[in-house]
């Protein structure tokens, strides 16, 4: 009922507001843009886990509850009123345990809160900045949410701006990305400040980029060596043909040279 009270209150608004003057308007679907925002799916899966697990937990904490439940019936017949009252009092303590625990787990300040505002919270952020960024360089007057509580009746798909807030959120995870790249580099740059585990990994990364520089140099001379060898069995062959051509040329003016001899004797 409240949100139809609601729902009629901002549209009566919209519709006077639009009356006295052109306003622009769009509207978002907040549970489509989160499904497309990958950081979103992986937090949301992290929680999914967390209550799982707590779930679990709480769901053995009442089972074993209920065995003490059912013992406690089935011997009640042949055990004191002393004892009674103690395990009576035993299950109480538990329960109440139990209620402490849930509240711990689900409560208004428990840790699902605490969780899903650390998880959830930043890209929830990430997408109400993109709306105003959105808003800002279209100058909307509203941006309505078509998931939330007010009821759109009739929406243009032209005024929807979803996918346009998914890519503005990828151009800044973009950005950030660089930027986080660029301020690792700097604190890898000074050493100083780092734990040592830190160091240590930066010691290994260290390790396989100085290996993988000397593979690389590695190759390089195998494959230079190997050039120059070629180089030089071409170099061989060429000389070897030269002298082949020398030895040839020499031999044929030595017979041309015996032969004109031998002429001029018969003469």
């Amino acid at each position: 009922m409240k949100k139809n009270i609601l729902s009629i209150v901002l549209l009566l608004i919209v519709t006077v507001i639009t009356a006295q003057k052109t306003q622009r308007i769009a509207y978002i679907d907040m549970e489509y843009i989160l499904q497309n925002v990958p950081e979103y799916l992986e937090a949301q899966n992290s929680l999914n886990t967390k209550v799982e697990k707590w779930k679990a937990n709480l769901d053995k904490e009442a089972r074993s509850i209920e065995v003490l439940k059912t013992d406690l019936a089935n011997e009640k017949a042949i055990l004191t009123k002393d004892l009674i009252d103690e395990r009576e009092e035993d299950i109480t303590i538990k329960q109440e345990s139990l209620r402490r625990l849930e509240s711990l787990y689900f409560g208004p300040e428990g840790d699902m809160y605490i969780l899903r505002r650390k998880l959830i919270q930043p890209v929830q952020d990430q997408v109400y900045n993109a709306i105003q960024t959105i808003a800002s360089r279209k100058n909307y007057d509203f941006v309505f949410d078509k998931s939330g509580d007010l009821v759109i009746l009739y929406s243009n798909k032209k005024h929807d701006i979803s996918d346009f807030v998914i890519k503005i959120i990828n151009i800044d995870q973009k950005k950030q990305a660089k930027v986080d790249k660029i301020a690792e580099r700097k604190k890898l740059l000074d050493k100083e400040g780092l734990s040592e585990e830190e160091k240590e990994r930066l010691a290994q990364r260290e390790a396989i980029k100085q290996k993988r520089k000397a593979d690389k140099e590695a190759k390089y001379k195998q494959i230079e060596e190997k050039r120059q060898a070629l180089l030089k069995a071409r170099e061989d062959k060429r000389k070897l043909l030269q002298e082949k051509r020398e030895a040839l040329k020499k031999a044929k003016e030595e017979a041309e040279k015996k032969k004109d001899a031998g002429q001029k004797t018969d003469e």
